[in-house]
């Protein structure tokens, strides 16, 4: 029986199709048609479980014993739900700092928690030592081109449920494995012309960082809240879509993007992580509008859709203790 639900879990996606819904309140803030892509309802909490839980897959059909990931909550998490379904041990290695809720969410999913070092570079050296052992696959929270591949999936969902391609796709950037996914699947659905406006918060802009500097940069410390966004470098692969795609860099501080996860829970009664608040803030801060005046996005837009992209280390009281760390009440 085991045997044949593992055969199962392998065959079948661990992600769902998420909704495509119409956002009254931020389109009139945008002053246009915004559709939201809500990957904060996916099973484990956010769009990471596409590319991971594709990974995993194939990952066990070539024998895995076991997974290990490093992760600060959405990709551990994303590790934790596939491996319980594969029927495989994994342990979710986290940094220090990590929040108990996430903790106690990957042990929940069976997952082994392991905490070392102050951040998720270090956390993911952990990672990389414990893979060494036989029959250990280190899963990365981003860079790996099947995680590109399962990211991607998202795109052939917009384009099933859109037909036409939107004027501008929004989404946030920690690693860049999103980044990296969605462009894959434009250029599968043709739409690679579609401008992506990347958006980060100050203090972990590593692909703006990178796009200024014209090479790969290694932010000294991630100093911003958004943890989740947490990664010193960028993947590789997300500075090669910036040269080969139409990519907006944009950074937005803190309190931004704490702002839009207030103003989002408001306008749409669901509480994301300040890494979304990130993407959000695309809208809610105007820089769509900026980059219009710019000339650097057409002056009108078909649509905007914004990958909301989840998030699992948020509750209305971190919210509150987030609010009161960017000095608002």
């Amino acid at each position: 029986m085991e045997a044949s639900l593992a055969e199962h879990a392998k065959a079948k996606h661990f992600h769902t199709v998420t909704p495509l819904l119409e956002s009254w309140a931020l389109s009139r803030v945008a002053g246009t048609t915004v559709f939201l892509k809500c990957e904060n309802v996916q099973p484990a909490g956010s769009f990471k479980i596409r590319g991971i839980g594709h990974f995993c897959q194939e990952a066990a059909k070539k024998g895995c014993r076991h997974l290990v990931c490093s992760s600060g909550g959405n990709a551990g998490i994303a590790a934790a739900y596939s491996a319980q379904r594969l029927g495989i041990p994994a342990t979710i290695v986290l940094p220090e700092g990590a929040s108990l809720k996430v903790v106690k969410r990957l042990q929940g999913e069976g997952a082994e928690v392991q905490l070392s070092g102050k951040v998720w570079d270090e956390a993911n050296l952990k990672a990389q030592e414990l893979a060494k052992r036989d029959g250990w696959v280190n899963v990365s929270p981003f860079d790996h081109p099947l995680i590109w591949e399962g990211h991607s999936s998202l795109v052939r969902e917009l384009k099933a449920v859109l037909g036409t391609p939107p004027g501008v796709l929004v989404l946030a950037v920690g690693g860049g494995g999103l980044l990296a996914g969605v462009s894959v699947g434009l250029a599968e659905v043709g739409w690679q012309h579609v401008p992506i406006v990347a958006m980060e918060t100050r203090g972990a802009h590593c692909l703006n960082a990178a796009i200024e500097a014209g090479r790969l940069v290694t932010l000294p410390n991630i100093t911003s809240v958004a943890k989740s966004l947490g990664a010193k470098t960028v993947v590789a692969r997300a500075l090669e879509c910036a040269q080969d795609f139409k990519i907006l860099s944009e950074v937005v501080e803190d309190a931004e993007a704490v702002s839009a996860v207030q103003r989002f829970l408001d306008d749409e009664r669901m509480l994301v992580e300040p890494a979304c608040g990130a993407a959000l803030a695309a809208i809610y801060s105007g820089i769509l509008g900026k980059l219009q005046a710019e000339g650097r996005l057409p002056p009108s837009l078909a649509s905007v859709v914004v990958i909301v992209c989840g998030g699992n280390s948020i509750d209305s009281q971190e919210l509150q203790s987030l609010k009161a760390r960017v000095g608002q009440s």
